[in-house]
């Protein structure tokens, strides 16, 4: 059966799957999938309240070469405001809106279609979709990976449908993102009066140096690929109502996007030294979101380039600009790239894709199904 992938992606946007819950869309995927010949695995992981998280892992075919497409069918939280119902599809002016129409219920319909029509490919076709991109990322694309793992499934080729596009559809590939650490600084004290600062100890001078000090880091001057690292002071919290009391303690927040020259647990081995240089009692807690990479331009991008010519006519731009997605950890077991729809209305308010490039991306994702798997 041939999948249309505008009522396919009609079909997901109604499902309200904002993170962690699912609503049906991985249902309408999955019978998609089932009638177009593939075969497909579910499972749930996690518990409440990041859990559970729906997973599904589809294939059809064997052997050489494994091309697989990577997206997730959860969405953000739509926010008020919209001129319709946020998931009720809505065609106005060749626009679909909808929540998820650009990031990424769009891409995974189109590449599903585009799979329904090459039945008769060499090697593995796979989908690696989850319910898990746009929230804490801990029941998704990991588990995911180990269950292909202990499943003995490993592709050769990654294509993830993030919303690369910038200006026109195809004028940009991702071929790398930088990497993200979360930090949180604890700055302790001794609360008192304002009138007797011999029995207290503020930490705001201590917290006032740590910022100074922070800000002052150069990580580096960028790559060939990549944008410099910066570190950035997101928040700093006392929480103190009262004019005539020193405060307790202190509390930093702080992010450093960060190219393939760092390593996440270095960088916070970093901070956590200047930290204790200015407050010994302070404390850094932190999370790493993920770690930068990159798939050297060669083979896959080339490959996707020259699909998106043959459709579009366009050279896209090779970039690594952007924040993370789950390319971050499916890197790491074969070369993956990124592309997608234009990314103008993601995330936003009346989120839209047009109809003509719904259909040039399914074209377009067939063109590197026949390329990969001739």
């Amino acid at each position: 059966m041939t999948i249309d992938p505008f009522e396919l992606a009609k079909a997901l946007i109604a499902c309200p799957s904002v993170t962690p819950a699912d609503s049906g869309a991985q249902d309408a995927l999955a019978a998609a999938l089932e009638a177009a010949g593939f075969t497909v695995h579910r499972f749930l992981d996690g518990e409440a309240p990041d859990g559970p998280i729906h997973n599904l892992f589809a294939v059809r075919g064997a052997g050489a070469p494994f091309l697989a497409f990577a997206g997730h069918t959860d969405v953000v939280p739509p926010g008020a405001g919209w001129t319709g119902d946020p998931f009720v599809p809505e065609v106005r002016d060749g626009l679909l809106y909808g929540r998820g129409a650009v990031d990424m219920k769009g891409a995974v319909a189109a590449f599903a279609a585009a799979a329904s029509r090459v039945a008769d490919h060499a090697g593995t076709i796979g989908f690696i979709i989850t319910g898990d991109e746009e929230g804490p990322a801990t029941h998704g694309t990991r588990a995911l990976m180990r269950w292909m793992d202990a499943a003995g499934q490993r592709p050769d080729l990654i294509v993830v449908g993030e919303p690369t596009s910038a200006v026109r559809l195809g004028d940009m590939i991702k071929i790398g993102r930088r990497g993200s650490v979360n930090m949180w600084v604890d700055v302790p004290g001794t609360q008192g009066h304002v009138a007797y600062p011999h029995l207290a100890d503020n930490p705001l001078p201590a917290v006032a140096r740590i910022v100074s000090a922070l800000s002052a880091i150069t990580l580096d001057d960028g790559t060939d690929w990549f944008q410099a690292s910066n570190l950035e002071v997101t928040d700093v919290e006392v929480g103190n109502r009262a004019h005539n009391i020193i405060p307790g303690h202190a509390r930093i927040r702080l992010n450093i996007r960060f190219n393939d020259r760092h390593r996440g647990a270095d960088l916070i081995e970093r901070v956590r030294a200047i930290v204790v240089a200015e407050a010994p009692r302070a404390t850094v807690e932190a999370r790493i979101s993920g770690e930068a990479f990159l798939t050297a331009p060669g083979a896959l991008s080339d490959l996707v380039a020259a699909a998106i010519h043959d459709v579009t006519g366009l050279t896209p731009e090779l970039s690594t600009t952007g924040g993370t997605s789950d390319a971050r950890f499916l890197s790491t077991i074969a070369p993956t790239v990124e592309f997608g729809l234009l990314n103008a209305t993601m995330h936003k308010l009346d989120e839209a894709v047009a109809v003509a490039d719904l259909h040039a991306l399914t074209d377009t994702y067939e063109a590197i199904i026949r390329r990969a798997c001739a």
